[in-house]
């Protein structure tokens, strides 16, 4: 199977400027993606503008690659943002949503990935192609699971995420763009109101 890799995977030049400013990947004319210094922690953020340049060369990789999923499986809740892009962007109306829980906060993880219900049905993909949709596959343990509860019944399932940590373990079929820092979402960079 064809691993696709978008941005700046694979490439070895690639690092990240310094405070606030923006990078691109050498010879691309990528997204530009900012970083930003938080307590001596370095940060990725990815905007709303970013994202949308993400999701669609994301989607275009996956078009190119010929993989035509019946169902895109959104890992709630950084998935839902890229599985309603690349569900427009490849013309895929049939999406679904699985909540997991992992992430506490910041770097820290509960011991091991939870489904959350309502779970849906593994019937519900039975004989289908399934693209896996997620925001990051950081430890790469949420997508394992994910994968593990349709693998038996549909007729292929491949992952996407818009960032992979080179220390996941899973490795994706498509993702945008690699990274080792933390990254700062546009839909959860912010304190909730509520």
């Amino acid at each position: 199977m064809l691993v696709a890799r978008g941005a700046c995977a694979g490439r070895s030049s690639f690092s990240p400027p310094g405070n606030g400013e923006s990078a691109r990947c050498p010879g691309d004319a990528g997204t530009a993606v900012g970083y930003v210094q938080l307590m001596g922690n370095e940060h990725e953020n990815l905007s709303w503008q970013a994202f949308g340049d993400a999701s669609r060369e994301l989607a275009e990789t996956i078009a190119a690659d010929g993989f035509r999923p019946d169902i895109i499986l959104a890992i709630a809740r950084g998935g839902m943002f890229i599985a309603g892009a690349l569900g427009y962007a490849l013309s895929v109306k049939n999406l679904h949503l699985v909540n997991v829980e992992f992430y506490t906060g910041e770097g820290t993880t509960l011991d091991m990935p939870v489904m959350l219900p309502p779970v849906p049905q593994a019937v519900d993909f039975s004989a289908k192609k399934v693209l896996i949709a997620d925001d990051v596959a950081d430890s790469g343990k949420t997508l394992a699971l994910v994968h593990e509860f349709v693998r038996e019944q549909v007729d292929e399932a491949r992952t996407a995420v818009i960032y992979e940590k080179p220390r996941s373990a899973v490795r994706c079929d498509y993702a945008w763009r690699r990274t080792d820092l933390w990254i700062d979402f546009p839909w959860s960079s912010e304190e909730p109101v509520a």
